[in-house]
């Protein structure tokens, strides 16, 4: 393998583990901010109990997030130069408000949580896990505005004297559809994998009490697995949604990302004709064509990529002609237009390369399959957070056996797998591209580090983010096991020279 391909697996593998911790952490700051409020507004003790609770796996979370996010800025500069030196000037402004603006707000507000409980009025420390819950979702709006540049690149020029992008309207990147719709779809999902956790983390504690009504703990978890069963069934709803419009918006600006999720090889639909979706397909060994559709909805992808259900659905072999022809790739937006010259040498560069495997379309199996399993998983969930339900309902409990075991591993998982597989679709997808239709990915990268350079970096950073996992695991394990903390109400220090609290 060269070096770009090393880096590439690099970069997938500590993204999607640090991935791991983003969806946790953006929806379960909101939700430990709803439960504090709940305490508040109440005087109800079990909501303080939740609130520290499912507030100590945040920080745990969160902290494993930081950790794992700062290798991810190392990388641009490290294995991916040439990228970084194009794509700086777009990025610059949105990352330097994640850090100044929604860095700022979680890391200081959640230090005067941590250690606020007995010296801020009980408003005053509401206030703080509601502003960094705020820092921690403001922070994903202005990463995804990036990621989304990369898919949908507006908002500037090619500046041919410096061979880089140059960003004209700072409010085009912000409001880029792709981002917008992004952020929703990815938030949602985040509600989806936190609904999921609280079902099994509350679920299994009610599970081991049974219908034990007089034990304290049982009201508790009953509200929280009630609770988090109704937003895994209800951000699902929203996560199916928002998932349709961002379909439609991928096909109008990724067309054969589309066609690669479905492995559509020729154009389909149009002229009173539709577009199936196919839920399993058997292709060639080399993903290079679909041959049997063994099991598919009629007309289905027309109304995904189009919104009608005779809708045209363009095909990978005509697609790859019109790139070839250079129909395509021109003036969608002033950025591919001012740098397409440059782009044809570019290609015709990598076309001469053997090494380079040059090909207009993404790795078909893999964009095909991840498309699935994201959505199959999604839907596994929101049935695990129906069943959840129909369970609770009159008073009943779940079940300390195998199924409902299974069901308590399942829940979270599912949606934050998912979520997973969609990230790599959506990565995968894009290729060949570093910034669809503008940057080659063969031509982002260092140009100075060799493979075995990158090779030993990536082995050594699989092996760290495996101590870290075992870390991780082995502290969520051990506070969710402990249970509900034993609480009392916080009082005020008045006492300036007392020590302070650390909560947790």
């Amino acid at each position: 393998m060269n070096a770009e391909t090393i880096a590439r697996w690099q970069f997938g593998i500590t993204t999607v583990y640090h991935f791991f911790f983003v969806p946790v952490t953006l929806a379960l700051s909101i939700i430990t901010a709803i439960l504090q409020t709940l305490w508040v507004r109440s005087g109800d003790l079990k909501y303080l109990r939740l609130t520290k609770f499912y507030g100590k796996l945040f920080l745990i979370n969160f902290a494993m997030g930081v950790v794992t996010g700062i290798v991810q800025e190392f990388q641009f500069g490290m294995n991916w130069s040439e990228y970084s030196r194009f794509v700086g000037d777009i990025f610059g402004a949105p990352l330097a408000l994640e850090a100044l603006l929604a860095f700022f707000l979680e890391s200081t507000f959640i230090g005067m949580w941590i250690f606020g409980w007995d010296r801020l009025p009980k408003k005053v420390h509401l206030t703080s896990i509601w502003l960094a819950a705020i820092g921690t979702n403001l922070s994903a709006i202005f990463i995804l505005a990036a990621n989304a540049w990369m898919q949908n690149p507006v908002g500037a020029i090619y500046d041919a004297a410096l061979n880089r992008a140059h960003m004209t309207d700072f409010g085009a990147v912000l409001l880029n559809p792709v981002s917008l719709v992004t952020f929703a779809h990815v938030i949602t999902s985040a509600w989806m994998t936190v609904g999921g956790l609280m079902v099994a983390v509350s679920g299994w504690h009610l599970a081991k009490i049974g219908n034990a009504a007089k034990n304290p703990d049982a009201g508790a978890h009953r509200f929280a697995t009630k609770f988090g069963a109704w937003v895994l069934l209800g951000a699902g709803l929203l996560v199916c949604i928002t998932g349709d419009i961002q379909g439609k918006i991928m096909t109008e600006v990724q067309p054969m990302k589309m066609a690669a999720a479905e492995g559509l090889y020729t154009t389909e639909g149009g002229d009173g004709k539709c577009a199936d979706f196919s839920i399993l397909t058997i292709g060639s060994m080399d993903g290079k064509q679909a041959v049997t559709p063994i099991i598919k909805v009629p007309c289905m992808l027309s109304f995904l990529a189009t919104g009608n259900f005779d809708g045209k659905v363009e095909g990978i072999n005509d697609l790859t002609k019109a790139y070839e022809s250079g129909t395509l790739i021109t003036p969608t937006n002033e950025l591919q237009k001012t740098s397409y010259a440059t782009l044809k040498a570019k290609i015709a560069a990598l076309k001469a390369d053997p090494n380079s495997g040059w090909d207009w379309a993404p790795n078909i199996p893999t964009s095909y399959w991840t498309f699935r399993i994201m959505m199959g998983l999604g839907f596994l969930a929101m049935a695990i957070g129906a069943f959840t339900l129909w369970t609770l309902r009159k008073g009943g409990v779940p079940k300390d056996n195998g199924l409902w075991k299974t069901i308590f591993w399942v829940a979270p998982l599912a949606p934050l797998f998912g979520i997973s597989f969609g990230w790599i679709f959506t990565e995968i997808g894009r290729q060949p591209w570093l910034v669809n239709g503008v940057l080659p990915t063969a031509s982002g990268v260092s140009p100075g580090v060799s493979a075995a350079e990158v090779l030993i970096t990536c082995i050594g950073y699989t092996l760290l983010y495996g101590v870290l996992a075992v870390v991780e695991l082995g502290l969520f394990n051990k506070y969710v096991r402990l249970g509900l903390p034993a609480v009392t109400e916080p009082k005020v220090l008045t006492d300036a020279d007392a020590p302070l609290t650390f909560a947790y």
